[in-house]
């Protein structure tokens, strides 16, 4: 007796059939559980095209294999193993027509399966020039430089340094001569009372008063603020310990006689009296994003315009304070700008410059329409921003790059100078003279710790 032909066919596929489904895995195999915490992060202060960018994931199930993708492309030629602390890491080759930007990078993950996306940053790369047009000066300092501030009526430059993280025990407040860039007068702060640890009232932000002679500045690590006298250092007031939360910036409109501090990761800037020291109203600042927060960063005043700017690092958003009432008169939506941190304001066009260090960007925008005019790549992680009046440039520390980008007021780049080892902070004094102050990779670092003063050629 035999098979018929059809049947024998149907037989076998049958069997194979059977076959596939009992070794194939599933389309939908055993997900992760709800506990699943993975998360992954790049690491690199300038990942830009043709370099490489650190990868570390952390909080994954031990054993799961992972996989990185862009778009249809895999990145990692073998998946990656978790291992029994549920971590991994690895190294990826960024390729040299990377186009700048955030890149959403599928983190595909099995055994059992989850998923998430890295956000990995890769930064313009602009050359170093226009060199030639800029006359720099330069001096070592100390360790830990953070801000500088300018005084016409002492002549004199501030500057603030702090090392490390709590409990911060190095940190000083110093003077210096504006031509020679050399110390005048250092001084450290007093110790946090009942400090057990050597804990000091490290010094970060700093604005002058030359109104009153005075220099203020913020104890960021113990949510506070200071009052030193401009001439010998000599310590004038200590505001009590919680007195503005992660105290960043300070400003002092001398007309007015009031000083602002804001309140980073709050969403309001603190207010005092700048002869009497006592605390004034806040200055409130509400997001226009839904959800969002308005997170002060750093602050620049435009004191005969009676007008007080300020950037959130939380929204892409920036806000115009009227001095005198205290109140916001608006807040502008910058669009392209992801953790603004740095802001300048040219008073002769009425126009805001940000720096955001998500988006390694300047941000020309129009006060008066809120329409952003310019958006300038600079660099990566464009940290601060300062806006000299006399030239009309606009000076961006990048402190992932190590560069000092100078832009015009049409949005074009003029020069790109070396600010050395992760540049921090740029301000104007209102001569033609910028001052950029930068940190180090250690003390034997030849580029780091140092303040430079940079001119335009005539």
């Amino acid at each position: 007796m035999s098979f018929h032909p059809s049947f024998r066919l149907t037989s076998l596929a049958a069997g194979l059939l059977l076959a596939v489904t009992a070794t194939a895995q599933p389309v939908f195999d055993q997900p992760a559980n709800a506990t699943f915490k993975g998360e992954v992060v790049s690491r690199g202060e300038n990942v830009v095209p043709g370099s490489t960018a650190d990868v570390v994931g952390r909080g994954f199930v031990p054993g799961q294999k992972v996989s990185l993708l862009r778009g249809d492309s895999v990145l990692n030629t073998q998946p990656l193993v978790v291992d029994a602390d549920g971590n991994f890491k690895t190294q990826l080759s960024i390729p040299a027509d990377a186009v700048p930007g955030t890149h959403p990078v599928v983190v595909r993950a099995s055994q059992p399966a989850a998923a998430t996306v890295l956000k990995l940053r890769v930064s313009p790369q602009l050359p170093l020039s226009g060199q030639a047009q800029f006359a720099t000066q330069s001096n070592k300092l100390v360790p830990g430089l953070y801000q500088s501030a300018y005084s016409a009526a002492s002549n004199a430059v501030f500057v603030t340094s702090a090392v490390g993280r709590p409990p911060v025990t190095q940190s000083q407040l110093l003077k210096l001569d504006p031509k020679s860039l050399k110390v005048i007068k250092a001084i450290t702060p007093a110790q946090v009372p009942g400090s057990t640890n050597g804990a000091v009232y490290a010094v970060y932000g700093v604005g002058v008063d030359d109104a009153n002679g005075n220099v203020w500045v913020t104890n960021t690590r113990q949510n506070s603020i200071a009052v030193y006298r401009q001439k010998d250092l000599s310590l004038v007031h200590q505001f009590p310990v919680d007195t503005v939360p992660h105290a960043r910036d300070v400003v002092v409109d001398g007309t007015h006689g009031k000083v602002f501090a804001s309140a980073t990761g709050e969403d309001h800037l603190s207010v005092f009296d700048a002869k009497t020291f006592k605390e004034l109203p806040q200055v409130t600042l509400e997001s226009g994003v839904d959800d969002g927060k308005f997170t002060p960063m750093s602050l620049v005043l435009d004191e005969k315009g009676g007008k007080l700017f300020t950037v959130s690092i939380g929204t892409p958003e920036a806000a115009v304070i009227d001095v005198a009432s205290g109140k916001v008169d608006k807040v502008i939506d910058l669009g392209n700008s992801i953790s603004a941190s740095g802001v300048a304001f040219d008073a002769a066009r009425n126009r805001l410059y940000v720096a955001s260090q998500g988006t390694d960007n300047l941000l020309i925008v129009d006060v008066a329409s809120g329409k952003v005019l310019h958006d300038v790549p600079v660099g990566a992680g464009a940290l601060n921003v300062a806006f000299d009046d006399a030239s009309c440039l606009a000076y961006v520390s990048n402190r992932g790059a190590g560069t000092v980008t100078v832009v015009n007021g049409d949005g074009k780049v003029v020069a790109n100078l070396d600010g050395g080892t992760l540049p921090n902070h740029v301000r104007a004094d209102g001569k033609g003279n910028v001052f950029a102050v930068n940190k180090s990779r250690g003390a034997e670092d030849p580029k780091g710790d140092r303040i430079t003063r940079i001119t335009p050629n005539q």
